[in-house]
């Protein structure tokens, strides 16, 4: 297996030119806007289960919390779609980009904590400083929170980033090796073969999972923020 392992993460070109803005708008093609009267079968699925995971986010939100629905609602679907794409054969997921997923987690974190620091300034000051704290623990549990709050994108963008990796990788390692036993042992090729379709069906619910997991996160630290 001459192929280099990292290959299916490089970003695609055409004549020279990137194409992954293309396929970061292909997704939605997926989710049209309905125009009739009576929705068929998909697009009614589609719409109860927008609105389930809405219900499921928005319950905890104030009336202000609330106003960032549509946007948390179309991440989700963004990232699920994505990540769903790119478990097909010789496509391109945009979700392994650390760049991209930084580009995401930071905007939404930078917005709450704005947010917070607009509407709650007391509430969101008092977060870097406990009730009760001793003197001298002061200046480091300052730092420490300030750190904490600045590593907040950084670590929703590493989780999605590594999870989706990691599961593509693996695929791709236990792919190769079903591959190359076909000729040397047929009943261990069957094994590995069916390790592969059972690890396939758990990257499906892992991209669902990790896209749900991003927007849970970002819709709490906005719930902290307002």
């Amino acid at each position: 297996m001459n192929e280099n392992l990292f290959a299916s993460f490089i970003t695609p070109t055409l004549v020279g030119f990137p194409i992954v803005l293309f396929i970061i708008m292909f997704p939605n093609l997926l989710f049209p806007s309905p125009t009739r009267l009576v929705n068929n079968r998909l697009v009614s699925f589609q719409q109860w289960l927008i609105q389930l995971v809405l219900k499921q986010m928005m319950i905890m939100h104030n009336p202000k919390g609330r106003t960032w629905s549509l946007m948390l609602v179309s991440l989700i679907m963004f990232i699920g779609s994505t990540n769903l794409l790119g478990l097909l054969p010789h496509s391109f997921t945009p979700t392994t980009q650390l760049s991209m997923n930084l580009g995401m987690a930071v905007p939404l974190w930078a917005g709450a904590v704005i947010t917070g620091f607009r509407h709650k300034t007391k509430a969101s000051l008092a977060h870097f400083l406990p009730q009760g704290t001793p003197i001298l623990l002061i200046p480091m549990l300052i730092i420490i929170e300030t750190i904490s709050l600045f590593i907040q994108p950084m670590a929703l963008a590493v989780r999605l980033t590594a999870n989706i990796t990691a599961g593509h990788l693996l695929m791709h390692l236990i792919g190769g090796a079903t591959l190359m036993l076909t000729s040397i042992s047929p009943p261990t090729a069957i094994l590995t073969f069916i390790i592969l379709v059972l690890l396939t069906m758990l990257e499906f619910a892992v991209a669902l999972i990790q896209a749900y997991v991003f927007t849970l996160l970002v819709s709490l630290y906005l719930h902290d923020n307002t």
